[in-house]
């Protein structure tokens, strides 16, 4: 094992709102540093299914297979392959499943990685194995593209200015490393006085474009709402406000909670959807102040679930 630290972010709460039961069926579907893992098998004596793209994360996970035998099996995969993964070994049904979003303290804390603009490192960022690396887009989009990947996936404002200085650096010489990247974007974005390293949104919107994080979580969230039986939960943990968003409207469409359309539209009169969950959580669980003094990483985590209805 590693000598990295792995906290999990509302691991307690999450935990909690799945409510893991004897003889369950549970479904962690990012297993990363195996910190939900272990709790979910410790809180009841239920089987647990996990997977992860990375292979370092596997590998970390099929050492604690071996301590629960019977109990626990990792897939290495995609979570938007998460019943495709299951049906393979004829799971077909699932009692809770909880997500916790984003990138893991492992791969961030990581150099070699190439997901940290604070540590020197290969500009790759794949959280498995993508075949798309960050240098790759850096060094090949046409400014446009690589301008509209840093606004849409980074809210980056300066998204304009930064994609100009990045072609016309990589005219000279091409991006290799995370340091370089880091200080071509600091060159153009000033410090702001939230203190965040101007280098986080760039970074956050590449690692999001080569992964397809949004379109995984998108497929995810049907696929695992689709298994659950009456009374299973989906618990999800996100970090910044796109994936909140895909979590939130998901979760307002099957609990009946969608926006209504407006009352001048004849398709208003056909009523929406059956509600199929009812939510658990009427707004976000946040992390608390001694949470976030401990681990800073906490500090934007919203954690949301809902239940299936019988009917």
């Amino acid at each position: 094992m590693s000598g990295f630290t792995h906290i999990p972010v509302l691991r307690d709460e999450a935990v909690a709102m799945l409510r893991p039961r004897d003889g369950g069926v549970y479904l962690d579907g990012t297993f990363g540093g195996g910190g939900y893992a272990r709790a979910i098998l410790n809180a009841a004596d239920c089987r647990l299914f996990a997977i992860d793209r990375d292979p370092a994360a596997v590998a970390r996970a099929r050492e604690m297979a071996r301590e629960h035998p019977g109990r626990f099996e990792i897939f290495q995969g995609r979570i938007s392959e998460l019943v495709k993964l299951l049906g393979e070994v004829g799971v077909g049904y699932l009692d809770g499943a909880v997500f916790d979003l984003g990138v893991s303290s492992y791969q961030i804390d990581d150099a070699a990685r190439g997901f940290s603009f604070r540590q020197n490192g290969p500009l790759d960022m794949q959280m498995g194995s993508a075949q798309l690396t960050a240098a790759v887009l850096v060094n090949t989009l046409p400014e446009s593209e690589l301008a509209d990947i840093l606004y849409e996936f980074g809210d980056e404002k300066a998204s304009r200015r930064i994609a100009k200085a990045v072609v016309e650096r990589r005219k000279v010489e091409k991006f290799v490393a995370t340091a370089d990247l880091a200080g071509v974007i600091r060159s153009v974005v000033r410090p702001d006085k939230s203190g965040i390293d101007p280098a986080t949104r760039s970074f956050q919107a590449l690692r999001i474009a080569v992964n397809d994080e949004l379109g995984d979580i998108a497929a995810a969230l049907e696929q695992a709402a689709a298994l659950l039986a009456p009374g299973g939960r989906l618990v999800v943990v996100s970090f910044h406000s796109l994936e909140d968003r895909i979590v939130k409207k998901f979760f307002a469409q099957e609990s009946g909670r969608a926006p209504g359309a407006s009352r001048h539209d004849p398709a208003a009169m056909q009523g929406g959807a059956a509600a199929r969950f009812r939510l658990l959580t009427g707004s976000a669980v946040v992390p608390g102040a001694a949470e976030v003094k401990a681990n800073p990483r906490a500090r934007s985590a919203k954690l949301r679930a809902m239940e299936r209805l019988v009917a």
